[in-house]
């Protein structure tokens, strides 16, 4: 990993740059792939799958023969963390529902906001290196406590035709039936035009590589709003001399062996730290299957020393990390005055792989410093406020002039009129 010590402020964007290429990078090539399959639906998809994925599908809808086979490859242990993970999941979410707001704003103006579910949501799930059938848990009970009537989702399959048995066994359990082979630019776009088989959606979430993070944000211009941009993994680790060596490297490692374009970075007040947490990474990561992946990764990473706490917690707001771990003894300050991340996770017992499977939170959330202005999944995600109102004869005479004066003024005479009206039949 890169060590650098006390950098200039001036040099906080050159060192904090993420290892990935902007939306002008690849934008091309995702307006190609979205027109073609806007034009030619399944056969567009089908063949964009045999040459990203190097197989060819017949029928892009899992059949229900493929969830139940899925259902006996899954272990009985894996079986028994995922539900777990989805009871704890279910828990957190579910606390997070709101009443109705009432408010009678003046006398005989009553307003009332409610919340509505997205009718259809589309739901994406990485397949490629790592089956990431964790996500399905985060975007499906959210959806499913929200209320959402249609839930599609789309994972790319294997050289086999397939999709990993863990995806299919989870959705399920979340009640998913709508499953298709596609993955990539070519899924996206299917859900965002639909297809002869895939259904056309609201909103789309979920997590993707580079070429998936901008075809969702391209969807946007077709009228499907999404999650939020969700790109390759990352993780910032602050940590002192109260942190544990051998944690710190192990959060990190868990990051970096995302993807090789994840990117890692330890911010430490600590030099001795930096130095300890360095020689764990190059041991961990001997033994790791991912190891490839990780040591790609781990050279797009930083270790960061500054000299205190106050330059330590400008440099991570920004940063502004997806996860984001606090190792120090000041917990209180850093807390306190962190103001752009997605996920916290505090202390050493806290790993980060907790809230990706089974503490409860959300792990679909903001990278690429979108923590700076986007908000993790989370109930709301899959909801709509809406606003509503009736007035009173009472009321219509209370507000009426205060908007015959406005609308006059804005030379809206028609805007005007509506209430003029109102109030002369009450004369």
């Amino acid at each position: 990993m890169n060590k650098i010590y006390n950098p200039k402020k001036e040099d906080w964007k050159a060192i904090l740059k993420r290892p990935t290429q902007s939306v002008a990078d690849i934008e091309d090539t995702v307006n190609g792939i979205f027109k073609e399959v806007a034009k030619g639906g399944d056969v567009v998809v089908n063949a964009y799958t045999k040459e990203f994925d190097k197989v060819s599908i017949n029928n892009l809808l899992v059949l229900n023969e493929e969830i139940q086979e899925a259902k006996i490859l899954v272990s009985d242990d894996l079986k028994k963390a995922i539900a777990v993970a989805k009871r704890n999941i279910e828990k957190f979410h579910i606390a997070q529902k709101t009443d109705k707001i009432e408010v009678e704003t003046s006398p005989g103006v009553k307003c009332w906001q409610e919340k509505r579910p997205i009718q259809k949501v589309g739901l994406y799930i990485p397949g490629g290196t790592a089956p990431l059938f964790s996500t399905i848990l985060m975007l499906a009970v959210p959806a499913n406590i929200a209320g959402c009537k249609e839930i599609v989702l789309c994972s790319p399959p294997n050289s086999e035709g397939k999709i990993h048995p863990a995806i299919l066994y989870t959705a399920a359990l979340c009640g998913i039936t709508k499953i298709f082979k596609a993955g990539g630019i070519q899924a996206i776009a299917a859900m965002t035009f639909g297809t002869e088989s895939i259904p056309q959606v609201y909103k789309i979430f979920g997590p993707g590589n580079q070429y998936v993070t901008v075809a969702k944000q391209i969807a946007t211009k077709h009228g499907v709003a999404i999650d939020m941009p969700a790109g390759p993994s990352e993780l910032l680790v602050v940590a002192d001399d109260t942190a544990n060596a051998a944690f710190v490297a192990s959060d990190l490692l868990s990051q970096a062996e995302h993807g090789v374009d994840s990117q890692v970075i330890l911010v430490a007040t600590s030099k001795e730290l930096i130095l300890e947490v360095e020689q764990e990474i190059t041991k961990q990561i001997a033994d790791l299957p991912r190891k490839g992946i990780a040591q790609k990764a781990i050279a797009n990473s930083k270790l960061i020393y500054v000299e205190d706490d106050q330059t330590a917690i400008d440099l991570i707001n920004e940063y502004g990390p997806e996860h984001y771990i606090v190792c120090v003894e000041n917990e209180d300050f850093y807390l306190d005055n962190t103001f752009n991340a997605g996920s916290v996770f505090i202390g050493n017992y806290t790993p980060e792989s907790a809230g990706d499977y089974a503490s409860g939170t959300n792990h679909t959330l903001p990278t690429n410093g979108y923590a700076k202005q986007y908000s993790g999944v989370n109930l709301d995600s899959f909801l709509k406020n809406m606003t509503f109102q009736k007035i009173s004869k009472e009321g219509i005479q209370e507000i009426g002039n205060a908007i015959e004066i406005m609308a006059e003024a804005e030379g809206l005479q028609a805007h005007k009129n509506a209430v003029t009206l109102r109030l002369n039949s009450l004369k």
